[in-house]
């Protein structure tokens, strides 16, 4: 055996122990020297960062002091401004007292409906009058329902301190017995008619039937002179209304009526007067000391700010009846549901000049009680269903006797007991099933149901529109009808929710002229533009699905609480109440911050454009955002077309809002945050990825909006800001606070 193989070396040299230690030391060496560095960098960020927050902070408490040394004189100056709030409110009374007057030497013999004995004098005249021919009661309900209009606006429009309790309360009795005499003058017309049906024989059927309308109200009548069962349907060609009757009731003497009214005398009375959530014009002086004491107090002016009630008080009315008396009832003492004492509102009336003309307060049990009413699902809830397209009153009338003609004679038996109506199902067979009467109603051309509306019938004994009673109901969209079914003959209304369309999507608010503006508010379903001129505005256009609708409004000078009711009476309804908070998610914000900035966005509005900004939901309750341009009257007019254009694809598109805010940045759009008592300029734009308050960069604090923006503003923008008519700056903000858009948006 011979000698053994040495293995090979693996050509790896062992490391020895003291080389090893070796590499570990310059290891830790290099590794408390890279920490070393680490912290000095850390160190040395730390200190920058520190420096600069100082700096930061230094240059901040310069801009606050510099804030606070100018603010008297700043407040001194919007005071100033804040005079055509005052000047608006004594032209709008002089101008009530020249219209009583301007009446008085008319001597036209139409009565003053504030003047008690002259409407009692009015209505007992008409009510002993025996001539029934229908055109001349429907000729005399266009002038009751001037009346009734002109008291409805007297109680929306005059302000608490102009009228007391005792005439609000005449008022409000003065419209519910024009609407109830109203109501009885259209029976015995109907009852006229019907004593002479064969006039209006129908040469087919044999049967009576009528058509007669005017712009207020259409009477369809139908009486059943043959008794056929094979007659037990009719369709009125001019109205399109129709329905289709039991046998029963096709065998007996019955006559039936559809009096549509194109408005609403059913509804309680609260509803048919909604007022808009209203704020008295700013007294400046107590502002002004106010906010020196400001200076002194930061702290204890944001508790007053935070305690701020949310909104002045709405106006509602309340009625027991058709016949009954009323009184003004607030139903909510802030849009935020802020139970207030009368001390604690008079209390806070030194920053804000709050007043209604609400006399009666409801208290906490009567506001529960109120809500448990509501539980029943069959009970429309008023505060979020409205009536919008009249009101339909389906009637079955007992057949009163014919003219007889005997030789030259004309001969009718003669009962004292009125109209008549025919008890369909039968009293006396309450529990046997009886077939139910089908009902088809042409839809008005001039409302707008954005949804398929909710049909419910009127309960007399309990004052409410109720849903059970109706069923099998159809809607045909593109024949503008709707088919139901219901159990008796009630007086039925199509009700829309209220708030289809809040929150908007975007606003904008331009001026176009001197002392005039656009209003253009786009919400889901429609985009509307509201012209400003003066002391009016108008509808400009209503765009829903690209296509322009409700031309019949389009293009009337109204006044603010006209065009709400007429836009409200339309269904397009962006104006909310004092419920309204319940039913839409609101970007709620501060009131000081809301109301302040729609004042203030007025006093401006002549020179500036302000518009809706996606960071005003991310700004917290304590402070607004918005958009502004110093917009140039004598450029704005072609911008807000090519805009007009643009919008009209975005309605219906929720996301393509963003889209339209990113083409519509080309315009120099500034973001600005206010709080009520200090307004700064953003850093941020609309496009930026977060939310941020900082400050922009050479820009300062300023105590009052106008400040902020007259220092970017040219001479000719501030003329025009100190030059522009107290009517118009009014009526901005009216709708500014009726659409409350910087909550609801």
């Amino acid at each position: 055996m011979g000698p053994k193989k040495k293995k090979k070396s693996s050509g790896k040299k062992k490391v020895s122990k003291a080389e090893r230690l070796r590499l570990q030391k310059e290891e830790e060496e290099r590794r408390l020297k890279e920490e070393e560095e680490a912290q000095f960098q850390a160190q040395q960020e730390e200190a920058a960062r520190l420096e600069k927050e100082r700096i930061e902070q230094e240059q901040m408490e310069k801009l606050e002091a510099k804030d606070q040394e100018r603010r008297e004189s700043e407040l001194a100056e919007l005071h100033s401004l804040e005079q055509k709030f005052l000047s608006a409110q004594q032209w709008k009374t002089d101008y009530r007292a020249y219209g009583k007057w301007e009446h008085y030497l008319s001597c036209d013999g139409s009565p003053d409906p504030t003047v008690l004995q002259e409407i009692n004098t009015f209505m007992s005249l008409w009510r002993d009058d025996q001539n029934e021919d229908i055109q001349l009661v429907m000729e005399k309900g266009e002038q009751v329902l001037n009346l009734i209009e002109k008291l409805q606006f007297l109680l929306l429009d005059t302000p608490p301190s102009e009228i007391t309790e005792k005439e609000t309360v005449q008022y409000q009795e003065s419209i519910l017995e024009l609407q109830n005499l109203l109501h009885q003058k259209y029976n015995g017309a109907t009852e006229h008619l019907l004593k002479t049906a064969n006039m209006y024989e129908d040469s087919e059927t044999g049967n009576m039937q009528a058509v007669i309308k005017d712009k207020n109200v259409t009477f369809c009548i139908w009486a059943n002179l043959k008794k056929k069962v094979r007659l037990k349907n009719h369709v009125f060609c001019e109205a399109q209304h129709g329905f289709d009757l039991p046998k029963s009731l096709a065998m007996s003497s019955v006559a039936v009526r559809i009096l549509h009214t194109y408005y609403d005398h059913v509804s309680p009375l609260w509803l048919q007067c909604q007022s808009v959530p209203r704020l008295e014009v700013l007294d400046s002086k107590e502002l002004t000391q106010h906010s020196k004491d400001n200076v002194e107090e930061p702290e204890e002016e944001e508790k007053k700010a935070r305690e701020e009630p949310s909104m002045p008080t709405e106006e509602e009315m309340c009625s027991d009846g058709r016949k009954s008396a009323v009184s003004f009832k607030e139903n909510s003492n802030s849009i935020a549901d802020i139970n207030e004492t009368e001390e604690e509102i008079e209390k806070k009336s030194e920053i804000l000049d709050i007043s209604s003309q609400v006399q009666h307060l409801l208290t906490q049990e009567e506001m529960n009680e109120k809500e448990e009413a509501i539980t029943d699902e069959n009970i429309v809830d008023l505060q979020q269903f409205v009536p919008v397209g009249g009101v339909y009153h389906i009637d079955a009338l007992q057949l009163p006797p014919q003219v007889k003609q005997i030789k030259d004679w004309s001969m009718v038996e003669v009962l004292d007991v009125g109209l008549q109506a025919y008890s369909y199902p039968p009293e006396e067979a309450e529990d046997a099933t009886h077939p139910p009467i089908q009902i088809t109603l042409r839809l008005s051309d001039n409302v707008m149901y954005f949804e398929d509306p909710v049909i419910a019938r009127w309960d007399p004994a309990g004052q409410q529109w109720r849903t059970d009673g109706i069923s099998n109901i159809t809607h045909e969209r593109q024949a503008k009808s709707i088919t139901f079914e219901m159990r008796a003959f009630y007086t039925i209304a199509l009700l829309q929710d209220a708030h289809l369309n809040m929150p908007y999507q975007a606003w904008e608010l331009q001026p176009t002229g001197m002392d005039e503006a656009l209003l253009i508010v786009t919400t889901v379903f429609a985009t509307i533009q509201i012209q400003i001129k003066g002391n009016q505005c108008m509808l400009s256009s209503v765009v829903v699905e690209e296509k322009d609708v409700l031309s019949y409004v389009t293009g009337k000078w109204l006044s603010p609480v006209d065009l709400r009711a007429v836009l409200k009476k339309a269904g397009v309804n962006i104006f909310p109440g004092a419920y309204s908070h319940k039913y839409v998610s609101v970007n709620k914000k501060a009131p000081l911050a809301e109301v302040r900035a729609y004042q203030q966005m007025a006093l401006v509005a002549s020179a500036f454009a302000f518009a809706w900004s996606k960071w005003n939901l991310e700004a917290g309750q304590e402070q607004v955002v918005f958009k502004e341009s110093g917009a140039a009257a004598g450029v704005a007019k072609p911008c807000i077309l090519q805009r007009q254009t643009r919008w009209k694809i975005l309605v219906l598109i929720q996301y393509l809002v963003s889209e339209h805010l990113k083409a519509d940045s080309v315009k120099d759009w500034s973001l600005y945050m206010f709080n009520g008592q200090k307004a700064q300029k953003l850093k941020i734009t609309e496009t930026s990825e977060a939310f941020s308050d900082e400050l922009e960069e050479d820009s300062e604090f300023h105590s009052t909006l106008y400040h902020m923006l007259k220092d970017c503003a040219s001479k000719e923008a501030i003329d025009k800001v100190e030059t522009a008519n107290f009517l118009f700056i009014d009526v901005v903000y009216q709708l500014l606070l009726a659409t409350r858009v910087l909550t609801y948006s």
